[in-house]
């Protein structure tokens, strides 16, 4: 299994971002998709969630301006991130979960995304 994670940045602060999360090995429609963010000196925190369905989740800090989605067609997991904020810094991580009799827990590789002020 393999979820491969892309676009990534330096953009200034009220720019725009969209990172993939591309997964090989599983069907995301499958799973519970979701991108979690680290930010310097900080602990790992959920950023936005996806189920079957398209039922959405979002951290509070980043309602209405980030958006989860995902294109089963092409496997893939989107964040799209506008209205970027200083505090948005941090490496992005794709993970993939599910539960069919033991726990599947799946993590990419993380993608640094940093917004200058």
């Amino acid at each position: 299994v393999q979820l491969q994670a892309s676009g990534g940045g330096l953009v200034q602060a009220g720019g725009s971002l969209r990172l993939s999360c591309a997964a090989s090995g599983i069907i995301v429609s499958s799973y519970i998709m979701a991108w979690y963010r680290q930010g310097p000196g900080k602990q790992r925190e959920l950023v936005a969630s996806v189920i079957s369905g398209g039922r959405t989740n979002y951290a509070d800090s980043v309602k209405g301006r980030f958006t989860i989605s995902v294109d089963n067609a092409k496997n893939t997991v989107y964040l799209q991130m506008n209205s970027l904020e200083p505090e948005d810094t941090g490496v992005y991580y794709c993970n993939a979960v599910a539960s069919w009799g033991r726990q599947y827990d799946y993590w990419g590789q993380g993608t640094q995304v940093t917004v200058s002020s």
